[in-house]
């Protein structure tokens, strides 16, 4: 469902992407570990088509990103480190509004429906945004994944800020929308969460993607010494 041949990004003479190549399938979960700056967000931008490559290619599905930004949008939800949602309107009518954006309408039934297969608990349904935490602020952008049907996730830092129990509940989630075929490329700093969530585990630095691997290949102390190497 997502595939980078070659991506490079250059922003005057500075490199911030080096010939990345990966791949990532139905039902993956692909987390890219790596320092602040080592080209995760950068990648990421890439497949939204928020910048343009310098060199290479992005794939979603089988069309590329750039000569097809409308059609591939269609096929994948964006979650940041800090999901936008009208502050004054409710969790609902955030689901209305963006799913309509979307192309999509659905009744209110239907709508608190993916709210709460995407963890936000019913009462929370019709209180304004402006009182949600993160980490409910992040089941609506799963809840607006589900509505749409999106094939691919596309995650950055999403559990940055989180407590422990909303970072497992977000985990948790991910694996759900895995099961159900669903391509997800999330940029992480949180080993732990990788490790457990994803299948799959590729290391980021200035701008390379230096170490690819599954995750049941790797425990979590050696991950950690093998992240720490290429940090050195």
């Amino acid at each position: 469902m997502l595939k980078a041949i070659q991506l490079s990004k250059n922003y005057n003479g500075t490199v911030a992407l080096n010939n990345v190549n990966f791949s990532v399938n139905k039902g993956d979960i692909f987390c890219l570990l790596g320092a602040n700056g080592a080209g995760k967000t950068t990648t990421i931008n890439l497949f939204l088509n928020f910048i343009a490559p310098s060199s290479g290619q992005a794939f979603i599905g089988d069309k590329e990103v750039v000569a097809n930004s409308i059609e591939t949008k269609k096929l994948l939800t964006y979650i940041p480190e800090n999901l936008t949602l009208y502050p004054n309107l409710t969790g609902l009518e955030n689901l209305d509004y963006f799913t309509g954006l979307s192309g999509k309408k659905y009744a209110a039934d239907s709508l608190r429906n993916f709210l709460t297969e995407a963890g936000l608990q019913s009462d929370a349904h019709i209180h304004r945004v402006s009182t949600y935490s993160k980490g409910m602020r992040q089941k609506v952008g799963v809840a607006l994944a589900l509505a749409k049907d999106a094939k691919v996730l596309l995650l950055d830092e999403p559990t940055s800020g989180l407590d422990p129990k909303a970072s497992n509940e977000f985990s948790e989630l991910l694996v759900k929308m895995s099961k159900r075929g669903v391509a997800t490329l999330m940029a992480t700093h949180d080993l732990f969460r990788a490790k457990e969530t994803g299948t799959h585990i590729g290391i980021m630095r200035e701008g390379k993607l230096v170490e690819q691997l599954t995750t049941d290949q790797i425990n979590h102390t050696d991950l950690e010494k093998l992240y720490l190497k290429h940090m050195n």
